[in-house]
């Protein structure tokens, strides 16, 4: 029997929702007593004293405190999952890989993550950490958080439930799912088995990019993002809960569940977002756009403009540019850039790039169309509207250089020869022909 989930919409409301009636206080956030006898309990996303229009925190009603735990112990698992990118000079090269096989033996999603790149450390919360998962076995009694980061999952085979302690959310490839820094959850599968992408993002929280000029519609829709109700189980029964720390890994055993908030409200939570709702705005008239115009989600720097993280994602549109190269052109970025492909085929890249498989184009690292699609596109009718169907790429891009792991680099999905898909452009100059 499929159980319906259900959820609230609005990307950052002030929610509030309870799993039994009456059990969210009234007038105050931490009464003297409590309904039902739960325990009130506040959670940070940001500082205290942040704007109110940044400032993120829920208050939750749960059945015992997060505070009821003994102490933790190193956790031996986790062997692929790293924080650490080293120090030494990063190479140049443009770099491709494969999708990763599905493990041989039973693997649930904590055992199942491979850190393939990254930037930053989570002590000075700046940079991020991009991660590969492929899994064959579902979390049973063990929970995980992450203190380091908050979590963005972009799945590309197989489904997943997130139970987290605010309500449990299903996803699909072409879904995306948010879980801030610090809530506890468990990784459930949907079918025999699951591959997917991992951005922990140790910077700002992501939020929707502001539409400037284009107006109060367009790109993704906060209406569209969902966040679920309040759910909780009450299993007294111990269970395993790991968490990630300053890049490390450890483990307490509880003597129950710790998704048991019945009731709670505010800002601080897990959403989850369609990727086929996005409104893609383009050209009508000529050139190609920056990619920054397909972002669904920014974590924004210091630095205006300069985001300490992107996702831009790449989804089926038409495309109408008039005597225009209507592929992405070359190009050379101050920004560094990591994709991935969901399904289809990425209309840049004529082979190669495979769903599961990735692309890490560094800073400065010149790139862009191979030479067939280049061919295609220059001899191709533009007076004709040329309709991308079935299909959905994505971009991690950050101002920072992205440094790829040992782990990534002596995998044996990394293509050799990657820069012959270049190779085969011809020279076409001729001063006597304008």
């Amino acid at each position: 029997m499929t159980t319906v989930l259900e959820y609230q919409t609005g990307f950052g409301n002030q929610c509030s929702t309870e799993a039994l009636p009456g059990a969210l206080p009234i007038g105050r956030n931490s009464p003297q007593v409590c309904p039902y006898g739960l325990y009130a309990e506040q959670l940070s996303g940001t500082a205290f004293t942040m704007v109110r229009a940044e400032n993120r925190r829920s208050w939750l009603y749960r059945i015992r405190p997060s505070a009821l735990q003994d102490a933790f112990k190193p956790y031996g698992g986790a062997t692929q999952w790293s924080g650490d990118f080293g120090k030494a000079p990063v190479t140049p090269n443009r770099l491709r890989w494969n999708a990763l096989e599905i493990p041989a033996e039973p693997t649930d999603f904590i055992d199942g993550v491979h850190t393939w790149a990254g930037n930053g450390h989570a002590d000075d919360q700046v940079g991020i950490a991009i991660n590969l998962y492929a899994i064959n076995l579902s979390m049973t009694r063990r929970v995980f958080y992450n203190a380091d980061a908050e979590m963005l999952f972009v799945p590309e085979q197989g489904r997943l439930r997130l139970a987290t302690e605010l309500g449990r959310m299903d996803i699909e490839p072409c879904e995306i799912a948010v879980i801030p820094r610090g809530v506890r959850f468990r990784v459930e599968l949907l079918d025999q088995t699951a591959r997917g992408y991992l951005l922990e993002n140790y910077g700002s929280p992501l939020r929707p990019p502001e539409l400037g000029p284009i107006g109060s519609n367009g790109l993704a829709n906060v209406r569209d993002f969902q966040i679920p109700v309040a759910w909780y189980e009450e299993v007294d029964e111990d269970v395993d809960m790991v968490a990630k720390f300053t890049g490390g890994f450890w483990h307490t055993t509880l003597n129950h569940s710790p998704l048991d908030v019945v009731a709670w409200h505010g800002n601080n939570a897990p959403y989850k977002y369609d990727l086929r709702r996005f409104n893609v705005i383009g050209s009508i008239s000529y050139d190609h756009p920056d990619p920054c115009l397909f972002t669904v989600l920014t974590s924004p720097s210091d630095t205006p403009g300069a985001a300490n993280v992107d996702f831009a994602i790449f989804p089926p549109r038409i495309l109408a540019m008039e005597d225009t190269f209507r592929p992405p052109w070359f190009h050379r970025n101050f920004a560094s850039e990591f994709m991935g492909l969901i399904q289809g085929v990425y209309d840049a890249k004529a082979e190669g790039f495979v769903p599961g498989g990735a692309s890490l184009h560094n800073c400065m690292s010149p790139h862009g169309p191979d030479a067939e699609t280049f061919e295609k596109a220059t001899a191709a009718d533009t007076g004709q509207a040329h309709y991308i169907r079935d299909t959905m790429a994505f971009m991690f891009e950050t101002r920072r250089v992205i440094r790829p792991t040992q782990t990534a680099m002596e995998a044996p999905t990394l293509q050799q020869g990657y820069d012959q898909v270049w190779a085969g452009i011809r020279k076409h100059f001729n001063p006597e022909k304008r």
